[in-house]
């Protein structure tokens, strides 16, 4: 079975935003991924990039869900 894949790409309204928010999530790569899933956050100015590859949708799902609540939570944490 091949894997499943997703990129999500967030913009921020400026770099600094965009930097805080991927140093917040970028520290839980590698720590919550399952056995089933990863996932790599790359920052380009003032957009995230999110990519989670899985062996299953239901991984991919799960995987989807922790880091759309990550990246909630590092936005909500970040306002100013």
């Amino acid at each position: 079975m091949l894997p499943s894949t997703v990129q999500l790409a967030f913009e921020y309204t400026d770099v600094e935003r965009a930097a805080l928010i991927e140093r917040s999530v970028r520290q839980e790569v590698g720590e919550i991924d399952g056995g089933r899933s990863r996932t790599t956050i790359e920052r380009d100015n003032a957009t995230v990039e999110l990519f989670i590859e899985a062996d299953d949708l239901v991984a991919l799902r799960a995987g989807l869900n922790t880091w759309c609540t990550l990246l909630d939570v590092a936005e909500r944490c970040s306002k100013r």
